[in-house]
């Protein structure tokens, strides 16, 4: 019996000769998501950009929902508003009215080769010109210093030079990374950003990781990309978290650490890693996770800081948001 495919095309314009050879944006919310800034991303081109539904993932197929449980109102005495989980295909139009592909939704759990296969025969089919992922990453970085990127991919000219940190490490894959090797595999371009936040921030929306990868994207895919709302929220965080440094000795301190080895690292020709500490050696998970319960310690009521900190998020309503 032949499976059912994963992918619906939803759009009936499939034939107009202005959809070939665009480039493609992707951005799923997976297992790590610092700084919220795929929904940031997602909130910020969907507001302000043009965008035409074309073709849907059978999510129900993707999904494991005890791992990725979807979002329900509770109203007094009912619920309402089920937020399914959704992998989508939009067509975006940048504010200098030029198209391109958009990729977003929840990261699946399941079937990702065969996700990735009907996505590459979308790609083939619309002879997309240029991959583009990004990613946010938690890192012991300070949030006082530009955010931080790994390039990679095998569009040489969109990565070299770019990189404040190229390790040899082994990681946890995902569909994206996985997504990277099967377009370089089949001789299509394909490039990433994984952006750097600082890990005490990680769990607060970040807006800077947000604006650093619409930049990027921007600037590889010739697209004029919004991100002023998103610059007037990172203005107002970084505003909250000088005065939060201001008020607290030991968050400062551990700041003007981070900073210390970051600009020791940003001079060096050889841009070494900036996960180094002073011995040269990488902090384990359980010291990078007692820095970020050592920074929240030291504010007075940590959730209430949060919370000023989280801008309300598309998917908690019933928007059109593809996480949903």
């Amino acid at each position: 019996m032949s499976k059912e495919p994963l992918m619906t095309l939803v759009s009936t314009n499939l034939d107009d000769p202005s959809l070939q050879g665009l480039g493609m944006y992707v951005s799923l919310r997976g297992a790590s998501d610092a700084g919220h800034a795929h929904d940031l991303v997602c909130n910020e081109l969907f507001a302000h950009l043009k965008s035409e539904l074309y073709a849907r993932f059978d999510a129900d197929e993707l999904v494991v929902y005890s791992t990725q449980r979807p979002r329900v109102t509770f109203i007094g005495d009912h619920f309402a508003g089920y937020q399914e989980p959704r992998l989508e295909i939009y067509l975006m139009t940048d504010e200098l009215d030029r198209k391109f592909w958009f990729f977003a939704g929840v990261e699946p759990d399941l079937r990702w080769e065969r996700t990735i296969a009907e996505l590459l025969n979308f790609i083939q089919a619309f002879n997309v010109n240029l991959v583009i992922g990004t990613a946010s990453l938690p890192m012991p970085v300070p949030h006082t210093r530009p955010v931080g990127v790994t390039a990679h991919g095998n569009r040489k000219d969109l990565i070299e030079n770019i990189s404040t940190w190229s390790p040899t490490a082994e990681t946890p894959s995902g569909l994206t990374s996985l997504l990277e090797i099967r377009l370089n595999d089949a001789g299509r371009d394909v490039v990433g950003y994984s952006l750097h936040t600082p890990h005490y921030l990680a769990e607060a929306e970040y807006p800077a990781a947000a604006v650093a990868a619409l930049e990027h994207v921007g600037a590889a895919l010739k697209l004029a990309l919004p991100t002023e709302k998103l610059r007037e929220a990172g203005r107002l965080i970084e505003s909250q978290l000088a005065e939060q440094l201001e008020g607290s000795n030991d968050v400062k301190q551990m700041v003007l650490g981070f900073e210390k080895r970051f600009d020791a690292h940003a001079q060096e020709h050889d841009r070494g890693s900036l996960l180094l500490d002073e011995d040269e050696r990488i902090p384990d998970a359980d010291e990078l996770g007692a820095s970020v319960e050592n920074f929240l310690a030291t504010i007075e009521d940590n959730a209430q800081w949060l919370d000023a900190n989280r801008e309300p998020r598309d998917n908690d309503s019933t928007s059109g948001d593809p996480d949903q």
